[in-house]
């Protein structure tokens, strides 16, 4: 199956990479708040880092119709998924196609509440970085696209490895999940805490936190059913060194905007409480990106 056109739903930093690549031979929109749409419309979407171009595709706020054959890609930020699908669940035809490509556990959850079994919907993860701090400007760190393998995988992974975005198919992309938030959970809260590029929370300082939070996040997988290989923290403290952008969440902070943080060490600590796991150190980073969130809310009132 041919995709007609390509709706990036979300378009921040990440979901704005997709766009711009895939729009190199694909009919894409970006669908995004207004200030990045309009930049965009008005000035080409400006992305420098692993690649330095200026790109000009199509950008608006809302989605208004769905054509046959369309792949929505959904890159907004977790919480916001189920409002995103709710204004676009009457919209969609038996052909379309959901990739959820976001951060943290069970997302694919509020997309179903919402659309059930009308649509195909597949998780993916992401290794492309971006920081995002002025519309239509974004830079950019390559990385691998990993999409659960199906029928409609295997079409997405095609067109993104045509575009040169390197994409792979998994059997087992839970587990692919679960790896990638255990890096999330160390680096997004710790990097948002202290202000800091991703690889400065690799100092010998805050080792024994980060093999605490890598060792909670295991044992809450394990309980999970998800076996993790020898040597992980050693192998995501290696990971990290060559991280030099600021996290998602430290651009959130910096932004005053509410963070991921419910979607990754929040639901590491909802599935300890349910499976008898005690996650204090995830439960105290939890607590203290509240208190930023509660922090930049209580400023932006004054």
């Amino acid at each position: 199956m041919e995709f007609s056109s390509i709706f990036i739903l979300g378009a921040g930093g990440i979901g704005s990479i997709y766009g711009a690549f895939l729009s190199k031979k694909n009919d894409v929109t970006l669908i995004g708040h207004k200030a990045h749409v309009d930049a965009v419309n008005s000035k080409g979407l400006s992305i420098s880092g692993d690649v330095n171009e200026d790109f000009r595709l199509k950008s608006d706020t809302e989605i208004y119709e769905i054509p046959e054959k369309t792949l929505i890609i959904l890159t907004t930020k977790a919480y916001d998924s189920a409002e995103a699908m709710r204004k676009i669940s009457d919209l969609l035809k038996e052909d379309t196609v959901i990739l959820i490509l976001q951060n943290g556990l069970e997302n694919e959850e509020p997309v179903k509440s919402i659309v059930g079994n009308h649509t195909v919907i597949l998780r993916g993860i992401t290794a492309v970085a971006a920081e995002f701090f002025e519309p239509g400007i974004i830079r950019f760190w390559n990385g691998e696209t990993i999409i659960e393998q199906n029928a409609s995988g295997e079409k997405i992974a095609s067109i993104f490895n045509a575009c040169g975005l390197k994409t792979t198919l998994t059997n087992n992309i839970t587990k692919e999940i679960w790896n990638k938030v255990v890096v999330n959970c160390v680096v997004n809260p710790l990097t948002a805490l202290f202000q800091v590029r991703n690889y400065e929370i690799a100092s010998d300082s805050l080792k024994p936190t980060r093999r605490q939070i890598v060792e909670e996040c295991a044992k809450v997988g394990n309980a999970e059913g998800i076996g993790f290989g020898a040597n992980l923290a050693e192998n995501i403290d290696s990971e990290i060194l060559n991280y030099t952008n600021f996290s998602s969440m430290y651009q959130d902070i910096i932004k005053g905007k509410r963070t991921e943080i419910d979607f990754l060490n929040g639901k590491i600590v909802d599935l300890g409480r349910k499976n008898h796991v005690p996650t204090p150190v995830n439960e105290t980073l939890v607590n203290f990106v509240r208190f930023m969130e509660e922090k930049n809310e209580l400023s932006g009132r004054n």
